[in-house]
């Protein structure tokens, strides 16, 4: 028996090519969530504080708030996502319930250049974090007493453009390369 292999060449010669040496990789981004956990939460049931007679129209309303901290240690960085969700009545504006939500991640973040460090911490890692989130709220609602509240899909790429067009109206966007408090 031979140690050489044919690579599917007749005759047993190899048909492969020298190997090329191969341009260096360039790093891509690296991503980890290191931790992630509810900072606050809270539910009022102000139909069962208050209760609420006749017919019951829920409408929600769902603010939503997105903050973002490098932390100490190098290419860490926390996100901290602020829901407030509110149901009323439509008939007569009587508040049914508040839960508000304030849920955060500790991302370890690489190879993503510095212009586009804030972009990326305010779209990215908050939708990472979403199913988390939708699913507490869901279950906050159902355990409180009403139908399971599933949060629709939040677009975090118009929520940012908001949010900078808001900054840039009031002149207080965040200079290019400035680092994040």
């Amino acid at each position: 028996m031979s140690d050489e292999t044919t690579n599917g060449a007749p005759g047993g010669a190899s048909g492969a090519q020298p190997a090329q040496p191969q341009p260096a990789a360039q790093p891509g981004v690296r991503l980890n969530i290191l931790a992630q956990f509810t900072r606050d939460l809270s539910f009022e049931n102000i139909v069962a504080q208050k209760g609420i007679g006749g017919e019951v129209s829920p409408e929600i309303q769902v603010q939503v708030s997105l903050d973002a901290r490098k932390r100490q240690a190098d290419h860490q960085y926390e996100v901290i996502c602020k829901y407030r969700v509110t149901s009323q009545n439509s008939s007569d504006q009587a508040k049914l319930f508040l839960c508000e939500l304030d849920y955060a991640g500790v991302f370890h973040i690489e190879g993503v250049p510095e212009e586009q460090m804030h972009p990326f911490l305010m779209i990215e890692c908050p939708r990472m974090l979403f199913p988390f989130v939708r699913r507490i709220l869901s279950d906050v609602t159902r355990d409180g007493g009403f139908p399971p509240f599933n949060l629709d899909p939040i677009d975090f790429v118009a929520l940012y453009r908001q949010e900078a067009a808001r900054r840039a109206q009031s002149g207080a966007e965040r200079p290019q390369g400035q680092p994040l408090s």
